[in-house]
């Protein structure tokens, strides 16, 4: 019996990843303005990208985007890493998005999924949820944040930054 049990959960495992979504879905944002952008004109560009998904009332993708704002401008000069922060503020706290970014002097292309379209189709159901994309690709995802995430984070845009 365990051995079947073993076989179900590799199996499982090995479909899921075989499975997993590889590219960023057509789905329009919004920037700042209320210009609606789509996200495979902005995530098919060559290079790396990270996709960083938050909301104001998220202290740990705060302190996650605070992590990496201290050293985001050596990531740039390193690797031309571009980092896009998605909200995904609903009607109630959208307002809090431009007063929290003003105070902390983030330099981010921020975007918003107020309606959580982007968020629904990639199945982003935690947040902080970080995509790294590759020319297009998904490479890497990671939910949550603790201190020092962002060292790890900022190894797997080195080595797809190559």
């Amino acid at each position: 019996m365990k051995s079947i049990m073993s076989f179900v959960a590799v199996f499982l495992l090995f479909t899921i990843q075989a499975t997993a979504q590889k590219e960023i879905p057509n789905v329009e944002v919004k920037n700042l303005d209320g210009t609606s952008l789509n996200m495979n004109q902005i995530t098919q560009e060559k290079g790396v990208k990270i996709l960083s998904f938050w909301a104001t009332w998220c202290v740990p993708c705060i302190n996650e985007l605070d992590a990496i704002n201290e050293v985001y401008e050596d990531w740039q000069d390193e690797t031309n890493v571009e980092l896009i922060a998605i909200a995904t503020d609903d009607s109630r706290t959208k307002k809090r998005i431009k007063p929290l970014i003003n105070g902390k002097g983030w330099e981010y292309k921020i975007l918003l999924d107020d309606n959580q379209d982007l968020q629904r189709a990639l199945n982003i159901t935690t947040i902080p949820h970080v995509i790294v994309i590759k020319d297009g690709e998904i490479v890497f995802r990671h939910t949550g944040y603790f201190p020092g995430a962002e060292n790890q984070l900022y190894d797997v845009v080195k080595k797809n930054s190559k």
